[in-house]
């Protein structure tokens, strides 16, 4: 591709500046354009002709990528990419890379303090206190040791096993559901390979590490939900989309399920009415467990080298091939 006529075009973004885009970038002559589009007719109108995009929330759909030049690129700011229709992409020819390793530490630390403070119940402890109670036993029971408790996984991916190695130390016996995972991979990391409805009623713990697509929306619904122990926890620092907010908010309410943590939801900022709000034994946090000091300049760099490969016709690093994207 000639770089001096090559557009790039950012659609949205949140980080405090560009400088690192333009750094890769600038070398190889292209025009950068950056926008803050917040809907698919703005993306339209701003994309037009472009070579590489470069999406960070915004949403690419069809008419968007039909808009968009011969062999051109998009790249996705992050790890998911439920905002891109890939269908459309992968018919129009258009090649579409994400960042899967920019913050695979971060979320796993962040999952994994989650797990634990859910587990040992420090917020059934903080509460109780700041209550005026004085009760741990009558407060925490039940309370397994750590050692006879099953953590299961829905999805084993990098963040995933990142997730399985920080919990390692503790004791824990591990459970995954993956159908990408292969019987002589999970003997090797020394977990057992289940569907999911025996993972879901064995559990105490349970992480979700799966991409958001149509199959696995909703995931976590009223029915699957209904098999889990009612003493079980459930962490989701990966898609919201993946579990039904009523019926979790439900399952919690009427004591079917014990506790959940939450970075991610289906909408977000999360709403004021969402019933999620309202619930004692749950954890919220802003979509932040991606998030550190040197996260956010990683994911600018990563994204910008890849968008840069494009320009120069070099094979994409993290291309979007097969449907396990996000793992």
């Amino acid at each position: 591709m000639n770089g001096s006529q090559a557009r790039v075009v950012i659609t949205d973004y949140t980080f405090p500046s560009l400088d690192i885009e333009h750094e890769v970038l600038s070398p190889l002559e292209a025009a950068i354009e950056a926008h803050q589009c917040q809907d698919e007719d703005e993306v339209v109108a701003v994309v037009r002709g472009a070579n590489v995009v470069m999406a960070q929330f915004a949403p690419i759909g069809r008419r968007a990528i039909e808009a968009l030049s011969k062999d051109a690129t998009i790249v996705r700011y992050g790890v998911g990419v439920d905002n891109i229709d890939l269908q459309a992409a992968r018919e129009l020819g258009v090649a579409v890379a994400y960042v899967p390793d920019y913050c695979v530490d971060e979320v796993a630390d962040h999952t994994v303090a989650l797990l634990l403070a859910l587990l040992r119940k420090i917020k059934v402890f903080d509460q109780g206190v700041r209550s005026g109670g004085w009760d741990p036993v009558g407060l925490a029971k039940p309370l397994p040791p750590f050692g006879g408790s099953t953590i299961g996984f829905v999805g084993l991916g990098r963040i995933g096993r990142a997730v399985l190695d920080r919990l390692r130390p503790f004791g824990f016996s591990f459970t995954v559901y993956d159908p990408f995972l292969s019987s002589e991979e999970a003997e090797e990391l020394n977990v057992d390979l289940v569907d999911l409805q025996p993972l879901l009623m064995e559990v105490d713990g349970l992480s979700l590490h799966v991409p958001l697509t149509p199959q696995t929306r909703h995931l976590l619904n009223e029915k699957r939900l209904g098999l889990m122990k009612p003493t079980a926890v459930v962490v989701n620092t990966a898609r919201g989309g993946l579990i039904d907010a009523d019926a979790l908010a439900q399952a919690l309410r009427t004591g079917k399920l014990g506790a959940a943590a939450l970075d991610v939801f289906e909408d977000e900022p999360l709403p004021t009415a969402s019933p999620l709000r309202d619930i004692e034994h749950i954890f919220l946090s802003p979509h932040a467990a991606w998030y550190s000091e040197s996260s956010l300049p990683r994911l600018q760099r990563l994204a910008a080298e890849e968008a840069a490969r494009a320009l120069r016709d070099e094979p994409l690093r993290c291309p979007i091939e097969r449907e396990e994207v996000g793992r």
